[in-house]
Order: structure tokens, then sequence, then C-alpha cells
């Protein structure tokens, strides 16, 4: 991950699930952790790799060290170590499988429990981090749904402050459960892993197409993407920063956006004739926004809600004049 702060909303973004995460500024820890910049319960990665890890934390609003963190979740640390060489060799090899252990272990062995582990596209994170029961957010403005695919939680309280009354439900949750409901829209959240692992969310967006307006964020786009018949695939080493330039297509406006995803929607795949691409990658050309071009249909591979992207924030109210 490239941003220079952060490392407390990374460590606990949904869509880093079973993930390590390499740092590439090198002085992580240095402002400590507060108990308000939790982007999910907790910390959904699987470790943290740094270059140099600052052990006492100056921040009037640290309340504990990053190290009393780690040690309270069980999560795998790894400090004084080139980070820049292993950035450089993600970026020239593509993200890979990696394995951080304190055992005294012969290297062929550890080199064959690597191979042994499932690949990020290889298993269903969604169901790791989706809540397992329906929530609610109470609000005197209009229903809003949202379907949970490992949400973080700017994303429901920026609904909640407009005025909504929000109610989320987990991934697994059917179409007709959610069309019953008679809510005014619904928002198909952010998420880790690979789209094409859940089949069962693509099949209720599908049957959701037309029938209420849809805002899908990052792993939501995706299975948008693929709900309205296009493809998917799995980026070399993924978009991982807050500094992604990324074109407005229909104003030739560039946001600077935060994105943190591995997979990414094959643009040849769409049908020109009812989906039109509203946003692109400037650094790469991929796919960063969808509309349909006569549902109420549109979304955004990166994070809208995010800090960076405060002037992203009119895609909410473009969701909300579509209710």
């Amino acid at each position: 991950n490239t941003s220079i702060t952060g490392y407390q909303e990374i460590l606990t973004d949904p869509s880093y699930s079973g993930q390590i995460i390499t740092m590439t500024y090198p002085l992580i820890g240095n402002y400590g952790i507060n108990p308000d910049d939790f982007e999910g319960e907790r910390p959904y990665a699987r470790g943290l790799i740094v270059r140099e890890f600052c052990t006492q934390p100056s921040n009037w609003r640290s309340r504990e060290t990053l190290d009393a963190f780690m040690k309270k979740y069980g999560l795998m640390g790894l400090a004084s170590i080139d980070t820049r060489a292993l950035t450089r060799k993600l970026r020239a090899s593509g993200s890979m499988k990696g394995l951080l252990t304190t055992s005294v272990v012969a290297l062929p062995e550890l080199v064959e429990k690597v191979r042994a582990l499932p690949g990020l596209g290889e298993e269903d994170h969604v169901q790791k981090t989706s809540i397992k029961q329906i929530s609610v957010l109470p609000g005197n403005g209009p229903s809003v749904a949202i379907l949970d695919l490992g949400a973080m939680n700017k994303i429901g309280k920026l609904l909640q402050e407009t005025g909504c009354a929000v109610t989320i439900y987990p991934a697994s949750t059917r179409a007709e459960e959610i069309l019953s409901a008679k809510h005014r829209g619904l928002l198909i959240s952010n998420g880790p892993g690979d789209p094409k692992r859940v089949p069962y969310v693509v099949e209720t967006v599908r049957q959701l197409l037309g029938k209420l307006p849809l805002f899908g964020i990052g792993l939501g786009h995706e299975v948008v993407g693929l709900a309205l018949g296009g493809d998917t695939y799995k980026l070399k080493f993924g978009h991982h920063g807050a500094n992604y330039p990324v074109r407005d297509l229909t104003t030739g406006r560039i946001h600077i956006t935060c994105q943190n995803h591995t997979f990414a929607i094959r643009e040849e795949s769409l049908n020109k004739d009812m989906v039109k691409v509203t946003h692109r990658n400037v650094n790469d050309g991929t796919v960063e926004g969808l509309r349909h071009k006569e549902l109420p249909v549109f979304t955004i591979q990166y994070r809208a809600e995010a800090a960076p992207a405060f002037d992203s924030l009119p895609l909410f109210t473009d969701f909300l004049s579509l209710l």
C-alpha cells in the first residue's frame, strides 16, 4: 500500500481480508491507534510489513501503540527489512502468496507451506467480512439498503448523515427479501477477493436490475459488471493506495482517489449498447466507473467515501437523486 498515513484504516479495511500488507512509506506507527478510525469491527489483514516501526507515537488522539493493537488481535508483524526492494519484487512479479513465521523451519518446508496456501481468488472472503444479521441505522429520510460485501463503516454513516434510513443486509440475502422491504435504492458495497467467487451475489444483483436504483462501490462495482454480462480479471499487483488519478469521462475532471482492489472489469466484455464507461484510471486505463444507459444503475471502482476523495462525495448525491 502506497499511502503515507492511514495504517489503522488499512488494517481494519475488510477488503484486505486474508492478506499481508507491505507499506511503502518507511515510518509506520508514529501517531498510534485511536477508537474512531476503524473501517471495520476488527483488523481483517493477516500481517503487516514495514521498514521502520515507531514504538512511541505522538498524537493527541492516540490511545494505544500499533504494537499493542496488533498483539491484542494476534496480528503478525515484520519490521526493519527493505520494503522498497520487496515492493519492486511485487511490482515486477505481481502479487504473490507469503508467509510470516517465528518458527525455525527448513526453507524448503516453508516454501511448500506457502505453495499449499489458497490464493486470493480461491476463497470466498466476502463470507468472512459481511455482517451475519440485518442491521439498521435510523433516519427520517428515504429508506436505503446496503448489501454488505465487506462494507467500510463510513458508507453507512455517510448515507445516514444525509438523513437516509439505512438497512444493512448480509451478502447472502436474496433479491426477494430486499424487494419485499420496499427500499428506495440499494448500495452494493466494497469487499475483498474475486467477484467471481460470489456468484450468489451476482445473481441477486442481476435479479434487482431495473427493480430499484443500484449504486456499486469497489467489489460492488465489479459484481454489477458481472451482473450486466461483463467479465473481470486479476490485475498484476492491484491498486492499493491513496493517490490514484481517475478521469471522469463526462466532465474531464481528474479525481485523486483512494483504492484497494486486485480485480478489475474487462472493458471489451461490456455491451456498449447497454453500458457506458464513465471513469477511467489515468495510470493504466482500467475501468473505474460504469453507468447503464437506460436503468438507474451506476458504479465506481474507487472509494467515494474515503478521505482523499471528498470531491467525489457528489456521487452519493447522484445516488440519492435516483431514489
